[in-house]
């Protein structure tokens, strides 16, 4: 075997500089990754209208290109895009926030109609352990307190009522939201052909081209079909709730739609809201958690038969990588933020599979970046992991 040659100094120098680089964007990468949450949720004021908005304006494009096509200009397409959108979502929270608000008001009146419906579970459950009849006994033994005098409010008629009652702040924020949207799709345009244009080779801006349309594709079309999903979810809830007589049936329909929105959670969340609703109505329990019941049943059949029809495999999303983003974005901005954490997530999954995986395990670990010895990326050394890939 001839002898090794001496390892350059300049291979030396260059191995050095590899593992610094590879340490400081180890270092660098991990505080970001710490960091950003932090300054999202501090800076939720910013971030939350304009994900919101440019989320909204991305599912809006096909729109936009739809009416371009047929010779609008873009600033008024942008326009009419932006008035359909706040009139639809104009009407669906007036339809849902209006008689809320006077179920929230009715509550206090009807918490005696709740004790009574409840009394039969809670004592079929204090009947099976003394040790819960106990302590049934000892709260109810504890003086109730009345209730303060509520001031009748008069309840939000649209949106911007409800962004104005509610802080200056957040009529800011939607005005704000609502440029976003505008400027975002009169410049969609010349925004996209300026990204595509700037590639220095044909094949980056190929690449380009292509991870932009599939972003559009793919968030407008699983947004555009959920959205036509929960719709028909909350009319066909409404119309068995309208059947058995509970008030209101819009309402909760637009709830369970708006609800539905957020895999997992959401329908839960519906269900628990409907089974209070029907405690305050009914006055048998079993009745009363019909609504309920419904609800449920309809989401099962829609979950496991509708929806995987319609999406198909192609919007398939891991449901570990759903957890971990409703979990993320709903920590870092409540309800509004799960409900913004499937669409973010098949952007995120879009661009990544369009672009490629970073291959970082490989920049870190591999010829010789992060390996003790000396004289891994000698020429040797590498001859030989040449021959052995």
């Amino acid at each position: 075997m001839p002898p090794v040659p001496p390892i350059p100094d300049e291979a030396v120098e260059e191995l050095r500089r590899d593992r610094l680089l590879a340490a400081l964007t180890l270092m660098a990468g991990a505080g970001l990754f710490l960091a950003l949450p932090f300054a999202l949720q501090a800076g939720s004021e910013f971030f939350l209208p304009l994900t919101a908005a440019i989320v909204i304006a991305i599912a809006l494009v096909p729109a936009l290109e739809w009416l371009e096509r047929r010779g609008l200009p873009a600033p008024l397409a942008a326009f009419t895009c932006v008035i359909v959108f706040l009139a639809a979502a104009n009407a669906a929270l007036a339809s849902i926030v209006v008689p809320a608000w006077e179920w929230v008001r009715l509550l206090p009146e009807r918490i005696q109609l709740i004790q009574s419906n409840v009394k039969p579970l809670i004592d079929f459950y204090s009947n099976a352990e003394r040790f819960v009849n106990r302590t049934i006994e000892n709260f109810a033994t504890v003086p109730t307190r009345e209730a303060p005098a509520t001031v009748a409010a008069t309840p939000p008629t649209g949106l911007v009522d409800l962004v104005g009652t509610s802080a200056p702040s957040a009529l800011i924020e939607m005005f704000f939201a609502i440029l976003v949207i505008y400027f975002f799709l009169s410049g969609w345009t010349r925004l996209r052909r300026a990204a595509i244009t700037s590639r220095t080779s044909f094949g980056g801006a190929l690449a380009t081209a292509r991870v932009i349309q599939d972003v559009v594709d793919d968030t407008s079309a699983y947004l555009g079909t959920i959205t036509v999903i929960n719709v028909m979810l909350g009319l066909i809830v409404a119309g068995a709730l309208y059947l058995i007589g509970m008030p209101t049936p819009l309402m909760w329909g637009g709830i369970v739609a708006l609800l539905n929105y957020i895999p997992y959670f959401g329908p839960v969340m519906a269900a628990a809201l409907l089974a209070l609703g029907g405690l305050m109505t009914f006055d048998e329990l079993w009745w009363a958690l019909l609504p309920a019941v419904i609800m449920t049943g309809a989401h099962l059949v829609e979950a496991n038969a509708i929806t995987p029809l319609v999406v198909g495999h192609r919007l398939t999303i891991s449901p570990i990588l759903i957890l971990v983003s409703l979990s993320f974005w709903g920590w870092v901005w409540g309800t509004p933020g799960a409900l913004l954490a499937v669409p973010l997530l098949i952007i995120v999954q879009t661009v990544v599979n369009a672009a490629g995986k970073p291959d970082i395990a490989g920049f870190l670990f591999e010829h010789g970046t992060l390996v003790s010895r000396p004289g891994a990326r000698h020429p040797v050394f590498q001859k030989k992991n040449d021959e052995a890939s």
